[in-house]
């Protein structure tokens, strides 16, 4: 592989979109595994501190590097001829954005901002379980969709990697 602009970009949006799946990954086998195994007020307590901590600028700049690069490699590789490497990295940024993008705008962010606002402080045990109810089974569905997404937009843009280019 040259590293030329156009490689160094699509090195960038491999990096970028691996971490986003390493990151999806391990929450799935690992953090929501340990979280599921506290009580409802630990359990909500936790998850409000995480997705208030995940919004930082090492996670933004690889959650939005991805989604931003994507279609900037897509778009670099599209010409008159459109190889295999072009619809490999369309299907990349397509799953991505479908897959990731969308489905944490339009589900997890939602999940995260109803559950910020739950006041645990005051709240029952019964609103309390019934809070943990509402949010975790869905959040860690809409994360199994953002896993499964990022690891094959991850896959599709390693092989993209290895296409070797037409001159």
């Amino acid at each position: 592989m040259i590293f030329n602009f156009s490689n160094t970009i699509l090195f960038f949006t491999a990096l970028f979109t691996a971490l986003m799946a390493g990151l999806f990954y391990s929450w799935s086998c690992s953090v929501t595994l340990g979280l599921s195994k506290l009580t409802d007020r630990e359990y909500i307590s936790a998850m409000q501190y995480l997705n208030r901590e995940i919004q930082n600028p090492v996670f933004f700049i690889s959650f939005f590097g991805a989604a931003i690069l994507l279609p900037i490699c897509s778009y670099m590789q599209y010409n008159q001829l459109l190889t295999a490497k072009f619809y490999l990295i369309l299907s990349a940024t397509i799953i991505y954005l479908a897959g990731v993008m969308a489905v944490t705008i339009l589900g997890n962010i939602p999940l995260n901002q109803t559950l910020d606002k739950f006041n645990l402080t005051n709240a029952t045990l019964a609103e309390i379980a019934k809070q943990r109810i509402a949010f975790e089974v869905k959040w860690n569905n809409l994360n199994m969709i953002r896993t499964v997404a990022s690891i094959f937009s991850l896959i599709l843009i390693l092989i993209a990697c290895i296409c070797k280019t037409n001159k």
